[in-house]
């Protein structure tokens, strides 16, 4: 299971874990999960949000049991083009409604984290390349 790994895979297993885990957040709490994502208090007590956070982590939570399958059939190529995918356009979103709702500390902490993911895909570093 375990052969081909080294210690560059370790932020590749880090973003899966939390996109998986993470995502599962919402359905046991979404108003937690809203307010720890770093919208206002506004949108979290909102039950039509809630409902909406539920359903795009759901989405979320697919893209990194994709990753972990990808990863444990050894298609690092693969995990590598998801993570430029999400780290790309999922970053940018994020940081975009982030700044939107002024909360821009967080903006700036999610635009950066998504584009380190989406270099890290872009230059193989899973797989090596």
């Amino acid at each position: 299971m375990f052969e081909n790994f080294t210690l560059a895979h370790i932020p590749t297993l880090f973003v899966a874990t939390a996109t998986t885990f993470g995502g599962l957040m919402p359905f046991f709490n979404a108003q937690s999960a809203i307010e720890e994502f770093g919208l206002p208090k506004r949108i979290a007590i909102s039950k039509e949000a809630q409902s909406v956070m539920i359903l795009s982590s759901a989405r979320i939570t697919a893209l990194g049991a994709c990753m972990f399958a990808f990863y444990f059939s050894g298609k690092f190529s693969e995990v590598d083009t998801v993570m430029v995918i999400m780290g790309a356009y999922v970053g940018s979103v994020d940081a975009y409604v982030c700044w939107k709702e002024e909360v821009t500390g967080k903006a700036i902490f999610r635009g950066l984290s998504g584009a380190v993911i989406a270099a890290w895909g872009w230059f193989g570093l899973t797989a090596g390349v």
